[in-house]
């Protein structure tokens, strides 16, 4: 697998993105660009990833095309299509949204109406609609694994797969946004091999995360650094290493480069104890 995350400070060309990535030991990224009309910008990021053995993990179509407002969600179905579009000619191994929500004031949601079958079915629709306008021939169109919107398992994952049914349509795989129990929060490392048993061979990204439990009366459960909550990340890596080499394992969602340091540590010294190469 490939270890990656976000670089700071101005990067405005591709060597001095490449030299950023170098310098956190990363052999993924995040797309660097973000305009599908900067053809000559993407050509040359997208040659300087392949001259310095970087993978480009994912491109972000962060929106709600599900929304029940009818403005919103055809913004977001066409920014999907573009950004889809995008992770294919510059070579990304997928574009990732969440499914998106049913809620008219949150596109994160959550909503009632997020985990049903309505819901389920127009999912399944626009996945086909975003992919149907794209075609791409070298990446593929992921949903993000959460715990309140579909897919929120793998086996709801699962099926999403069988009814979308487009060869373009892949995982992306979140563990810690899996874990909204306690009964999953004690047993994540069941849980990690159950995604890898049922979804390994359609894995394009993951995101790496972790999570704690607070000590309160009523269920509380916070996102943490890598390495600060209890995830299994033996079995995560573990799982990961029996897949193809170039899968990303992509961290995220942290204020600072020394928070990234330090995240990164805690996952090479787990892969380190794996003998795991990142």
């Amino acid at each position: 697998m490939r270890l990656g995350g976000p670089v700071f400070g101005e990067v405005k060309d591709p060597a001095a993105w490449v030299q950023a990535l170098k310098a956190c030991g990363y052999r993924a990224a995040y797309c660097p660009v973000q305009d599908l009309q900067q053809a000559e910008r993407i050509r040359d990021f997208a040659q300087a990833a392949r001259a310095a053995d970087i993978v480009i993990a994912e491109v972000g179509a962060w929106s709600n095309p599900i929304s029940p407002n009818d403005e919103q969600r055809a913004k977001a179905l066409a920014l999907n299509q573009e950004r889809l579009a995008l992770a294919d000619r510059i070579g990304a191994r997928c574009c990732v949204n969440i499914a998106g929500s049913r809620s008219a004031e949150f596109w994160h949601g959550p909503s009632s109406l997020d985990l049903t079958r309505e819901t389920f079915d127009l999912i399944v629709e626009t996945v086909r609609r975003i992919i149907d306008a794209v075609k791409p021939s070298r990446t593929a169109y992921c949903l993000e694994t959460m715990p309140w919107c579909y897919p929120d398992s793998p086996d709801s994952y699962l099926e999403l797969l069988q009814a979308v049914d487009r060869k373009a349509f892949a995982v992306h795989l979140d563990p810690t946004n899996l874990v909204c129990s306690p009964q999953r929060y004690f047993g994540n490392g069941d849980l990690i091999h159950e995604c890898f048993r049922k979804l390994g061979p359609h894995v394009r990204s993951c995101h790496a995360k972790d999570i704690l439990m607070a000590n309160r009366f009523m269920v509380h459960l916070d996102e943490v650094r890598p390495g600060l909550g209890v995830l299994d990340y033996r079995s995560f890596l573990s799982e990961l290493d029996r897949l193809d080499p170039d899968v990303p394992l992509m961290m995220e969602h942290l204020p600072s480069a020394e928070e990234y340091t330090l995240a990164a540590a805690y996952i090479r010294s787990v892969a380190s104890q794996l003998a795991v190469k990142l």
